[in-house]
């Protein structure tokens, strides 16, 4: 069995899903990084299937960058954040890996989701 990875974005100063957010995946080796794909979040502020699918999941370091600050600027509000980059690692090929994001304007948080 493989493993997959997946994000969900929450707005938390409007208490919605963050729809429309673009994400990208970079994977890390080094000094070097090669993006591997960019999404867009739907609806539920998720994207439409596993960033990573299975065919590609790997154990490694990545970086998955979320644009917060185009996402604010579509409203009214001021965005003190811009991209919001989070990397981690994966060691387990076999497991999902989920990266959640709870951004505001102005602060964020993160965490292995499940």
């Amino acid at each position: 069995m493989s493993g997959f990875l997946t994000t969900h974005v929450l707005d938390t100063a409007l208490g919605v899903p963050a729809a429309g957010m673009t994400v990208e995946l970079y994977r890390l080796e080094g000094d070097s990084r090669a993006q591997l794909v960019t999404m867009v979040t739907n609806a539920d502020g998720r994207t439409d299937g596993p960033i990573l699918p299975k065919a590609d999941f790997a154990v490694g370091r990545y970086e998955l960058v979320f644009q917060a600050g185009a996402y604010f600027a579509r409203g009214e509000e001021v965005s003190f954040l811009d991209d919001i980059p989070i990397r981690f690692g994966i060691n387990d090929a076999t497991s999902h890996y989920h990266v959640p994001l709870l951004v505001s304007p102005f602060g964020f948080s993160t965490y292995r989701g499940s």
